[in-house]
């Protein structure tokens, strides 16, 4: 894929989560499909942040300053020690979708940037922005998935129904 390729399905992804994430009761996104799985407040949380302090920054850095060294980041960690739990449903969707097209706006400038530039990741070695925008995209894939599972999941335990009807998950 080329890079602006990548940037329109990223732009075309804000679309998409807008589409599957609006309009969520309270019961439904505080549902937790088990204990230990995130629900979808968590998740919105997870997708801002990951926008903002992960693939955004790290993209920024290996285009403008891929000698310095990078800040070093948490997303696991992030959910207890940002207080994902206590956070408006409704306005952290919204920070994430304006965040997004920031993103996209910021992206669509830089088209003609040296995209090979790369920089030295203390633990995975050598990671061009190529790279990571390729993986900001591929980490929109995984969570599409996710809240698609999530959505299935809610559904069958709501109902009670046997969905088999439907296709095999």
């Amino acid at each position: 894929m080329f890079i602006k390729e990548i940037i329109q399905q990223l732009e075309n992804n804000q679309h998409v989560f807008k589409n599957l994430l609006m309009s969520k009761k309270d019961k439904q996104y505080l549902w937790r499909p088990q204990p230990e799985k995130w629900n979808l407040l968590e998740i919105v949380c997870h997708l801002l942040d990951e926008e903002r302090d992960d693939f955004k920054t790290r993209v920024a850095h290996t285009l403008e300053t891929p000698e310095k060294p990078l800040v070093s980041i948490d997303p696991v960690g992030w959910v207890k020690e940002r207080a994902y739990d206590t956070r408006n449903y409704s306005d952290t969707l919204f920070a994430f979708l304006e965040e997004r097209k920031q993103s996209i706006i910021w992206l669509k400038s830089k088209l003609d940037a040296n995209w090979e530039s790369k920089l030295s990741h203390p633990e995975l070695g050598d990671m061009s922005a190529k790279l990571f925008l390729t993986n900001w995209l591929a980490h929109d894939y995984l969570h599409i998935r996710q809240i698609l599972r999530y959505d299935y999941n809610y559904l069958k335990e709501k109902t009670g129904l046997d969905l088999g009807y439907a296709g095999n998950w």
